[in-house]
């Protein structure tokens, strides 16, 4: 038995998002700053949740889990988020472009996006914030608690500050 207490549980926030949303690509900022704000003290996990009226959407989440599986994820999602446009005009060959910018196996992701198997996590992901009536992107779940920053950020960050501060000063 050692003598050091046991770390404290970080707070989890889930940001449900799509890689080809516009909404998504402003709320970078605002998630970059919370993770320089608490650290490992906040787990900011990418949920996706990939919306029908974005065609390549379910592939970019589809990559976005390759690129977690090769050690990139979050730097793959600021990059394919910071090109969202070019996406809607490249598709897929922008996913593999950006894996291969990177330094990730290009070849690997090619392959994830034609033998789908990554589909299974994007479903889960899916059917989990069709469960808990997430509508659009993103939205943070963080403490029970659903903020919908699809119709507007104004105050998220705040608010999502907010509740992690609380939690922590509970654990």
């Amino acid at each position: 038995m050692s003598d050091s207490s046991p770390a404290r549980p970080a707070v989890v926030l889930d940001v449900w998002c799509e890689l080809q949303c516009p909404d998504c690509h402003s709320a970078l900022d605002d998630v970059r700053a919370l993770r320089a704000r608490y650290g490992d003290r906040l787990d900011v996990r990418l949920r996706h949740f990939p919306l029908e009226k974005h065609k390549y959407a379910f592939a970019a989440a589809q990559a976005a889990e390759e690129a977690a599986e090769q050690g990139k994820g979050w730097p793959y999602v600021e990059a394919v988020l910071g090109r969202v446009e070019e996406l809607a005009r490249a598709g897929e060959s922008l996913l593999v472009e950006v894996a291969r910018e990177l330094g990730l196996d290009a070849e690997e992701f090619d392959t994830a996006l034609i033998d789908g198997r990554h589909i299974l996590a994007v479903d889960a992901d899916q059917a989990e914030g069709k469960a808990i009536k997430v509508t659009g992107t993103p939205t943070y779940v963080i403490g029970g608690e659903r903020l919908d920053g699809g119709s507007s950020q104004e105050g998220l960050r705040e608010r999502v500050e907010e509740i992690a501060d609380r939690l922590l000063a509970g654990a």
